[in-house]
């Protein structure tokens, strides 16, 4: 797999590793939520009366949102730009459920590319119109998961059973990949993951995409914790989460959806322990109810609050909204983080693999015991005198005590 990381060339999306380390970038919220708004009927999915195109496709197409980039695409366009109004850095793409697989449920399945190509440049475009050089916009392709999982039965009585494989899950992801780059895209997000093995067909496309093409656009990713066990629906814990993925070295890594921000936040605390990525989280606006105009419980100015408390711990480099989440509730989310410091990196504990790092390694070794018994030192000879360096080396330094 190609390392993707934060030191790794980008062709596009190149500023976003350094714009990480210096503020919490604010991502979008809910497209379904505000498609909803606009209580759209099946002449509307289809385009009536203007567009002509699909009113004869048999079946029900209401509730696809995916199509609207074809029959209402100034809709999604203004979707995009309220969101931008209210302060997001990055946008996602109408793309959600824009696999060939998912699109199969309206036999739409041949539209996956084109719908991925049309939002791509949809959201790329209002991105254009809002950047300015203090504060540049990104377009994020939307991945997400499919119907049909890779790792999990879909009968009760047949554990073993599987309604796809592995190689049809990435052939459906490569064509919405494709589709997206064409259609500009600055980075990918594979989002909402419930099954880990999905997770990885997706992420299996776009290191095929990024080897034939020499492309190389930041790969953020985030996984759903689906109840109070703190576990994915596929059975993961979020450390065993981050560790079955973290050879990808995404952009970020996270959790969304399922949860409204106080139940997630003991997992994003994890995270933010263990991650040497920058950490996202962006939730639903609490918890299901019906008798809300959005469909959640929780109004902007408690959303806010809650993702703040992220911020001022410490816990988070990008924050945003899922379900139940509208321009108003990224607004307020933008507002209460503007001033909050990023997450640092974790510490990462590497082997010294040279008579020069294991010299540097026994330095800091001497140092650090040294000061821990209150002694005093002078400079050191080639030791860096940069604190952020220092700490970086650390790793090093406990695992050199530990061999010697």
């Amino acid at each position: 797999m190609q390392s993707n990381g934060l030191s790794q060339p980008y062709t596009r999306g190149q500023a976003l590793p350094e714009l990480l380390k210096q503020r919490i970038l604010i991502l979008d919220g809910a497209m379904g939520t505000m498609i909803q708004q606009y209580k759209l009927t099946e002449a509307d999915y289809r385009g009536l009366p203007g567009n002509t195109r699909f009113a004869e496709h048999p079946g029900d197409i209401k509730g696809n949102n995916e199509l609207l980039v074809l029959t209402q695409p100034q809709i999604i366009s203004k979707i995009h730009e309220q969101y931008l109004d209210a302060g997001a850095d990055i946008i996602e793409t109408n793309t959600f459920g824009a696999t060939s697989v998912a699109q199969e449920d309206y036999k739409m399945a041949g539209l996956a590319r084109e719908m991925n190509e049309v939002s791509a440049k949809l959201a790329r475009a209002a991105c254009e119109k809002y950047s300015t050089p203090d504060k540049p916009r990104f377009a994020a392709g939307a991945i997400g998961p499919t119907p049909k999982t890779a790792s999990i039965s879909p009968d009760v009585n047949d554990p073993g059973a599987r309604n796809i494989s592995f190689d049809a899950l990435r052939a459906s992801y490569r064509e919405q990949i494709e589709g997206l780059f064409v259609g500009g895209v600055d980075l990918f997000l594979v989002e909402t993951i419930f099954d880990t093995l999905n997770a990885k067909a997706a992420l299996f496309a776009l290191d095929e995409f990024f080897e034939e093409t020499g492309e190389r656009l930041p790969v953020m990713i985030s996984g759903t914790v689906t109840d109070a066990s703190g576990r994915i629906l596929s059975g993961q814990t979020v450390e065993a989460f981050w560790n079955s993925l973290r050879h990808i070295k995404p952009l970020t890594f996270g959790l969304n959806c399922a949860l409204g921000a106080a139940l997630m936040r003991p997992y994003i605390a994890e995270l933010a322990r263990i991650c040497d990525a920058a950490v996202s989280c962006y939730p639903n606006a609490g918890l299901p109810n019906p008798m809300s105009d959005t469909g959640f419980d929780e109004t902007p100015d408690i959303t806010s609050s809650l993702v703040d408390g992220f911020a001022k711990d410490g816990l988070v480099n990008l924050v945003g909204g899922c379900c139940g989440t509208t321009p108003a509730h990224i607004a307020e989310v933008a507002k209460a983080v503007a001033n909050a410091k990023p997450k640092r990196p974790a510490l990462q504990i590497t082997w010294a693999s040279n008579a020069s790092e294991i010299k540097e390694a026994q330095r800091l070794r001497y140092q650090v015991f040294a000061g821990e018994m209150g002694a005093v030192l002078g400079a050191m000879p080639g030791l860096p005198a940069d604190p952020e360096r220092r700490h970086s080396l650390i790793g090093r330094l406990v695992v050199e005590a530990m061999k010697a």
